[in-house]
């Protein structure tokens, strides 16, 4: 949709799919083999460590993920060295410091506070090296009821810029102990752009992100009865 919508010519990521059900993005494809934009891959660990690196406050750090694949010689910011002290290979990768992170949580308070269910997986990381941080939250929650389970609490206000309260935020695609995936919107999605990539993705960005003059309209078009069946689907997991 980036690409589409031309909001973005050029893409870092470890991961470029509508989900493993759909799989590989059609849209990717064809902008990234017609040389229309900029497909760039790392591995996941170098992502994660790159941005683990950008929250550090150092310029790279040595990991051995990549070696022994291709992707190290596709990558020009990638380097390979012979550890000072051991002498082994080692992979050099630089750090990552976004101008913004925009960041979905389950709730947090006014402050930014964030508190997230299940794996966290590089979110704090982020959040500490974007030197902007926007979260979005299924829900607005007082700060009393953020100390009540401080453990849950995974990014600090001092990392947030500001909060914006945001139900069903990341739909169609899903958050965690709350709801799954629209599976059947997903579905006519991943239909629609596999007959035709380009115009099909933007018909759904005209209907879906476009047309829509709020987030309520938004909601609406997905329709509320798969709304409902996601929310039951996702919070299943807590009734075992």
């Amino acid at each position: 949709m980036l690409f589409a919508s031309g909001a973005s010519r050029h893409i870092l990521t470890s991961w470029f799919s509508q989900g493993i059900v759909w799989g590989v993005s059609r849209v990717m494809r064809l902008y990234a083999e017609t040389g229309r934009a900029r497909f760039e891959e790392w591995s996941h660990l170098a992502v994660g460590l790159r941005f683990r690196a950008g929250a550090m406050g150092v310029p790279f750090l040595p990991i051995r993920s990549m070696m022994g694949s291709d992707l190290i010689g596709r990558l020009p910011d990638a380097r390979q060295i012979d550890c000072p002290f051991t002498g082994e290979k080692l992979v050099l990768v630089p750090a990552l410091n976004p101008d913004v992170a925009l960041i979905h949580v389950q709730r947090c308070d006014a402050y930014g506070n964030a508190q997230i269910d299940g794996l966290p997986f590089m979110d704090l990381d982020l959040a500490l090296a974007a030197n902007r941080v926007i979260l979005t939250t299924e829900r607005i929650v007082s700060n009393g009821q953020i100390r009540r389970s401080p453990d849950h609490t995974k990014i600090p206000f001092l990392a947030v810029d500001a909060v914006v309260e945001v139900p069903f935020g990341s739909a169609p695609h899903e958050c965690y102990g709350l709801y799954e995936p629209l599976f059947k919107h997903l579905d006519r999605y991943a239909a629609q752009t596999r007959q035709d990539p380009d115009q099909g993705c933007k018909d759904y960005l005209e209907r879906y992100f476009f047309a829509p003059k709020s987030w309520t309209e938004y909601l609406g078009l997905l329709g509320l009865d798969e709304l409902l069946e996601s929310s039951r689907r996702g919070r299943s997991i807590y009734d075992d």
